[in-house]
């Protein structure tokens, strides 16, 4: 009998149960609802956003997808004309650009918003205005950037911009460049929100007994994804800084005559780029990993492995960049160094790749679209890992290096490590999300277009490869050897997009018709199918204890115990949006956690904030600073509406006999993990730019030149003796307000905001009272550069307590509630550190010298 007939005495409850259980959900729809009509566009719940998120990357793909075919069209036979030489060079560095940036690692982030809350039995993720707001900076950089090629104006020196083909208007005249560095920049900021989001997530909102060794594999591969995405996008915004640096106001990091270095850029971006390649392979790998062992119908094998091998994976990565520089003359200690981790690598990797198989060795595997496409995956994967050993080794490396033999192993890593994956998971996921699943006929006809029409297309750009094809050319003369192979890759080509065609039309056709899947139609056995078909806006019906890895097979009665709110939370008295935090290592519950409800005002700062980079491109400078106003104060108003609200009771009943706090500061609660986890990104691009001093440091025999003083020492230990008290203050203000001496508080955080704005100013003052010009020598720009970085942050840290000494005054800052001082104390620790090594940069780095 269905849930929507049952009578009381079916579901085993009285008719007082029955009465108080159908009220538990009707607060809970009320509260959870997403809004009508053009309000729907304030929505920040998950569900809302992560399909906002997955369908926009998806776009993207198929815009990438119609660029790469286009320069198949015209690389099919010699001397084509189909494409200008311009214009072919915006079409191949676009496709490189978006599938990168505006699919590759957004798709992760999109369907790890839909799926984490429901896997970890959480309402919503902690933050989700942040989640909205990430969405609408990559929706703006994202349209910014694609746009681009309509005015003619798209970026032509590849998805890598090498300078100085980049940096010089000489050789790229208009806004190329500008439009890709800025609005790239502006994505980055999206991507690190959401890693932000994820990380915390993932760490603070498990349900009440799910330890760390019990997490779905899917949330392990999203904790190290989001973890690597810390680490390898501030380099690459370090790298931007002092590219749009050269561009806009000819600062010279990366031009020889002056003291630069154009492999410096090499060194940031690849830094960046290669650990993104695991950051695009690993989450997909993750969805492998829920897959299997539905479809195996056991538990995945090695559990453990499995874990240490996605670990392995994420921190050997940052080991390889060097691999992608094997060409521009590195120390042969380098290069043995590099080589050795490049082919280290595969180890963990293949780690994986056995547990999947024997996973499926051991269990009794039905057969399904999703498992087709996994299946092809692995297959893909492996060659694409193969030819990837191959070019780990230098010797070969110098012989394929920028030819279509690296071209044929990227697109195998990706597209066998990342789209084919992507593709089992909407096959499998879609009854999730749109509550019916996709025809299994479509799906069988897709896969094999995508799979055969996938090997004709890449396959024999090995051959044309190794015989010499160069990458990035427009066109080749007859006779070669190129013509077959090229014409066999086009043919391919378009196989392959029909392949994917059919699967856009089998998720866009009309499905009213089609009855809605079962609950959990797959039999899985983790939490993200306890949802209901079709889905509820709630996310879950009550927050379950979890005592298992697949609790869905191994708990007996659990789904009965979860519809019938006999877990935590299962009401919204209060009318409030709720969910659960729990501690880090043992899902132990801690708090009661209010999340914020719809706004435009997540939608109205990423406006603004895009409206900074994408005017600044365009040199409109007093316009750029209008808007920069404009989203700080969007910002403002939005933390001060929506974060750190008192509520109206210190705590609450959750259900099952536990209360919880419903406020929390210091290290247990959700924003100082936020604001710890965002500073370590910060502070990672901070560094960066203290690499690229040391880079040129070790590059020049005299550093600083000869005949250049540097900032000297008074004003640098000036600033370093203000910015050290105005972390004081900070720290002191947060001890003192908590033990109730407020007034000696607020004094104290009016105190470090004038150290923090007198330090900014004596750290400016001493290159400029020094002459330093930053145009002349990348010595004085480098040093400029280090000094606005600390500088701006101090008058962020400045901001920020001026922020919390107005909520003191207004009352929403208390001895009791004090998140803001809290975790404006923690940026401080940051800032203290920062401005220790930007003085001994700057300062005392010469005197050794």
């Amino acid at each position: 009998m269905s849930e929507a007939t049952a009578t009381p005495e079916d579901t085993g409850q009285t008719p007082d149960a029955e009465a108080v259980r159908r009220g538990q959900e009707e607060r809970l729809e009320k509260v959870w609802e997403t809004p009508k009509g053009w309000r729907y566009w304030s929505a920040v719940n998950n569900t809302e956003v992560g399909i906002w998120y997955t369908a926009t990357s998806f776009a993207f793909m198929l815009f990438a997808g119609v660029l790469g075919l286009m320069v198949r069209v015209q690389l099919a036979v010699p001397e084509n004309d189909f494409l200008t030489a311009t214009f072919y060079n915006q079409v191949f560095t676009l496709h490189g650009t978006v599938m990168m940036f505006l699919f590759a690692v957004p798709i992760f982030e999109a369907v790890a918003i839909v799926l984490l809350p429901q896997m970890l039995g959480a309402r919503d993720l902690p933050f989700p205005r942040l989640s909205a707001f990430g969405y609408w900076c990559f929706l703006i950089g994202g349209v910014f950037v694609s746009g681009s090629i309509f005015f003619g104006a798209a970026p032509e020196g590849g998805w890598f911009m090498y300078p100085p083909l980049t940096t010089q208007e000489r050789f790229t005249p208009g806004y190329g460049p500008d439009i890709w560095l800025l609005g790239l920049s502006f994505i980055e900021v999206a991507s690190i929100a959401a890693a932000v989001e994820l990380i915390v997530g993932t760490l603070k909102c498990r349900p009440p007994g799910m330890r760390l060794n019990l997490m779905p594999l899917y949330a392990w591969y999203v904790l190290v994804v989001a973890g690597m995405i810390l680490f390898a996008f501030p380099p690459l915004i370090a790298g931007d800084i002092l590219f749009e640096l050269e561009r806009l106001f000819h600062w010279p990091f990366f031009d020889p005559e002056r003291g630069g270095d154009p492999v410096l850029w090499q060194h940031l971006f690849w830094i960046f780029g290669h650990p993104e390649v695991y950051i695009v392979f690993l989450p997909a790998i993750a969805l492998v990993a829920m897959i299997v062992p539905t479809f195996a119908r056991r538990p995945l094998l090695g559990y453990s492995w499995i874990v240490l091998a996605a670990v392995g994976t994420g921190f050997l990565s940052f080991g390889l960049w060097a691999h992608h520089m094997f060409a521009t003359g590195l120390p042969a200690i380098t290069l043995g160094f590099f080589s050795a981790a490049s082919e280290a690598v595969a180890i963990p990797t293949g780690v994986q790749i056995f547990v999947f198989i024997a996973t499926l060795w051991t269990g009794r595997v039905v057969h399904s679209v999703p498992m087709l496409f996994v299946s092809g995956a692995l297959a893909v994967f492996v060659i694409g890992g193969l030819t990837g050993v191959m070019v780990a080794l230098a010797p070969f490396d110098w012989q394929a290096h920028d030819t279509y033999f690296v071209v044929a192993h990227l697109h195998y890593v990706l597209i066998g490590g990342m789209l084919f994956p992507l593709v089992a998971g909407v096959y499998y996921y879609w009854p999730l999300v749109g509550n019916r699943r996709l025809s299994d006929r479509l799906g069988r006809i897709a896969f094999w277009l995508m799979f055969l029409g996938f090997n004709l297309g890449f396959f024999p750009m090995h051959l044309s490869g190794l015989i010499g094809m160069p990458r990035r050319v427009w066109t080749y003369p007859a006779g070669l050897g190129f013509d077959l192979p090229n014409l066999l890759s086009t043919i391919g080509a378009f196989i392959f997009a029909t392949g994917i065609l059919i699967i856009v039309f089998d998720i866009l056709r009309p499905k009213g018709k089609q009855p809605y899947a079962e609950r959990n139609t797959w039999q899985a056995g983790t939490l993200e199918w306890l949802a209901e078909v079709p889905g509820k806006d709630w996310g879950v019906r009550s927050v379950p204890i979890v005592t298992t890895r697949y609790p869905l097979w191994e708990q007996p009665g659990f789904v009965e115990d979860y519809d019938q709110g006999r877990f935590y939370l299962p009401d919204a008295e209060e009318m409030k949006r709720e969910t659960m935090v729990t501690s880090v290592l043992d899902g132990e519950p801690v708090q009661c956690l209010r999340v914020p409800g719809n706004t435009f005002m997540a939608m109205i700062a990423a406006i603004l904030l895009g409206a900074v980079f994408i005017l600044a491109t365009f040199h409109f400078w007093y316009a750029t600073i209008a808007a920069m106003i404009g989203a700080t104060i969007s910002i403002l108003v939005w933390l001060w509406r929506g974060t750190a609200m008192i509520p109206e009771k210190p705590e609450k009943d959750v259900g099952l006999g536990l209360t919880l706090p419903l406020y929390m500061s210091g290290p247990k609660s959700v924003g100082w993990w936020a604001m710890f986890i965002t500073m370590i990104g910060d502070g990672t691009a901070f560094l960066s730019l203290v690499f690229a001093y040391f880079f040129y440091f070790t590059i020049h025999p005299e550093f600083p030149p000869a005949g250049v003083d540097g900032p000297g020492l008074f004003w640098p230990m000036v600033s370093l003796a203000s910015m050290l008290g105005a972390w004081a203050a900070a720290r002191i203000a947060l001890r003192v307000n908590r033990a109730g001496s407020v007034g000696m508080a607020r004094a104290l955080m009016a105190a470090g905001v004038a150290l923090a704005l007198a330090g900014g100013a004596a750290l400016v003052w001493a290159p400029y009272g020094a002459g330093l010009d930053p145009v002349v020598h990348v010595y004085q720009a480098t040093v400029w550069v280090i000094v606005i970085w600390t500088a701006a942050h101090l008058a962020v840290g400045a901001l920020m307590l001026a922020y919390c000494l107005a909520r003191s005054f207004a009352g929403k800052l208390t001895p009791v509630y004090d998140i803001d001082i809290s975790n404006v104390a923690l940026y401080w620790h940051f800032m203290a550190g920062t401005a220790l090594i930007t003085v001994a940069t700057i300062a005392l780095s010469p005197l050794a010298a």
